[in-house]
C-alpha cells in the first residue's frame, strides 16, 4: 500500500498529492471504467448488536441513492450544506458528502461537531441544510438560548443514524421553530425511507415512506406479509441494496430471501396514512417476557415523556420467572428535581400494559454510544446483567 498526504511528504517518500498529480500529463489520462455492480467501497456496520460486517457497496447503490435524495429533499446547487458528520459512516460519506457533490451544492465541513460553532456557521454562511444524529440535536437545543442565531436561510434539519425521540422532536420544534425531518437508512442500503420535505408531512416517531425505486415489506416470522398496523420485520428491495458482506458468504445468504434484504428492524405500516412506516426497534432487541413481546422503543417513548427523563434505553435481562425482565436505563435532566425509580415505573403503568412496564430502572449519567451517537445496547446488556446478578 502506498500512502499519499495532501499536506507534506508521505512516509513512503512521495511528494504531496498535488505535486504527484502534476506529473500526470494530458497523454496519460488513466481512465478506469467501472460497472454498475462492481464494488465501489466496503463500509463496516456499526456492530451495536454483534460483530461488525463489511458491506460491499456498489456504484449502482451509491448513484441510485444520490438521485433519489436529490429528488425527495429537493436538493439543488443553491443549497449550502453544513457537514459535521464523520466520514467513516454512510451518513457522513454516502448521504451528506456524496449527496452534496451530486446536487452541486456548497459544502461547509467542520472537523468535529461543536454546537455553538454550528449555530454561528448557519447564520454567517447562510446554510440551508444540516444533517445530524439525535445526540447532536439535543446538544444544539442546550446551546440555543445562548446563541439565538438567525436561521432565516435554513431550509431543513435532517436526523438519522439513531431513532429520534418524540420528546426531542417536539422540543426542537417548539424552541427553534423547525420540524426535524427524520429518515431511515443503514450501512447495507444507504437511505431507504424519508419523511416528506413538506413540513406538514413530517411526523414524530415515523421514518416516512420509501424513496423512489425502493420497495418495502413488513414480514412475519413465517415469511408472509403482515397486515398493515401489525409489527413485523422490515424487508427491502432496490438498487440501493448492497451486494453482500465481504468474506461472509453464509451471512450474506442468510440475510436475503428471494431478492429481499432482511433488515433486522421491526416496524409497522399505518393503514390510514398511505402505509407510512414506524420502527419499534431491532429484532435482536425484542424482549419476550412471560410469553409476551415487548418492543423497547414503545417503553422508551413513554419514559421520555416524563418531565425528569432526558433519554431512556430499554433492554431485556435474564429472569428465571419471566424468561426476560424489562429493564430501563435512564439519563435524567440536570435542571429538574430528582425523581425516584418508583415514580418512573408508576408513570409507565399509567400509559402501558403491566407486562410492558420496567421491572427495574437504573439511573446513569451517561449512555454508551458508537461514533454516530447510537446507543450500544449490547454494552448495556453486559454491564447490567452483571450488576443485577
Amino acid at each position: 500500500m502506498k500512502t499519499f498526504l495532501s499536506d507534506g511528504t508521505s512516509p513512503d517518500g512521495f511528494d504531496p498529492l498535488a505535486r504527484e498529480l502534476e506529473k500526470i500529463g494530458s497523454e496519460d489520462p488513466r481512465t478506469y471504467p467501472s460497472r454498475n455492480d462492481e464494488v465501489a467501497m466496503i463500509i463496516y456496520t456499526s456492530g451495536t448488536t454483534g460483530k461488525s460486517k463489511g458491506a460491499m457497496i456498489t456504484h449502482r447503490n451509491l448513484v441510485s441513492n444520490m438521485i433519489a435524495l436529490k429528488e425527495v429533499w429537493k436538493w439543488t446547487d443553491q443549497d449550502v450544506l453544513l457537514h459535521v458528520l464523520p466520514l467513516i459512516h454512510v451518513h457522513g460519506l454516502s448521504v451528506a458528502l456524496h449527496g452534496g457533490l451530486y446536487s452541486g451544492s456548497t459544502i461547509i465541513m467542520h472537523e468535529k461537531f461543536d454546537p455553538r460553532r454550528v449555530w454561528r456557521t448557519i447564520e454567517e454562511e447562510q446554510c440551508t441544510l444540516f444533517m445530524g444524529v439525535p445526540t447532536m440535536y439535543h446538544r444544539l437545543l442546550n446551546e440555543w438560548d445562548k446563541m439565538k442565531s438567525n436561521l432565516g436561510s435554513m431550509r431543513v434539519f435532517i436526523s438519522g443514524s439513531a431513532p429520534l425521540s418524540e420528546n426531542l422532536f417536539d422540543r426542537f420544534e417548539k424552541a427553534i421553530g423547525f420540524r426535524i425531518l427524520e429518515r431511515y437508512g443503514m450501512t447495507e442500503a444507504g437511505m431507504i425511507l424519508s419523511n416528506p420535505i413538506d413540513i406538514a408531512g413530517r411526523k414524530a416517531k415515523s421514518v416516512g415512506y420509501p424513496l423512489p425505486g425502493v420497495k418495502v415489506r413488513v414480514v412475519a416470522e413465517n415469511g408472509k406479509d403482515v397486515n398493515p398496523g401489525i409489527v413485523g420485520e422490515v424487508w427491502i428491495q432496490g438498487d440501493n441494496v448492497f451486494k453482500g458482506y465481504w468474506g461472509m458468504p453464509e451471512k450474506t445468504r442468510g440475510s436475503f430471501d428471494n431478492g429481499w434484504f432482511k433488515t433486522g428492524d421491526l416496524g409497522y405500516q399505518d393503514p390510514e396514512d398511505c402505509l407510512r412506516l414506524y420502527l419499534v426497534g431491532r429484532g435482536k432487541e425484542l424482549i419476550i417476557t412471560g410469553g409476551y413481546n415487548v418492543y423497547p422503543k414503545e417503553v422508551e417513548n413513554v419514559l421520555e415523556k416524563h418531565e425528569a427523563v432526558q433519554e431512556a434505553a430499554v433492554i431485556g435481562l435474564p429472569d428465571e420467572d419471566y424468561g426476560e425482565r424489562v429493564t430501563a436505563i435512564v439519563l435524567l435532566k440536570k435542571d429538574i428535581k430528582p425523581v425516584s425509580t418508583e415514580e418512573m415505573i408508576a408513570h409507565c403503568r399509567q400509559h402501558l400494559a403491566n407486562y410492558k412496564c420496567p421491572k427495574e430502572i437504573f439511573v446513569t449519567d451517561q449512555l454508551p454510544r458508537n461514533t454516530m451517537g447510537k446507543i450500544q445496547k449490547n454494552v448495556l446488556q453486559k454491564a447490567y446483567s452483571k450488576s443485577s446478578e
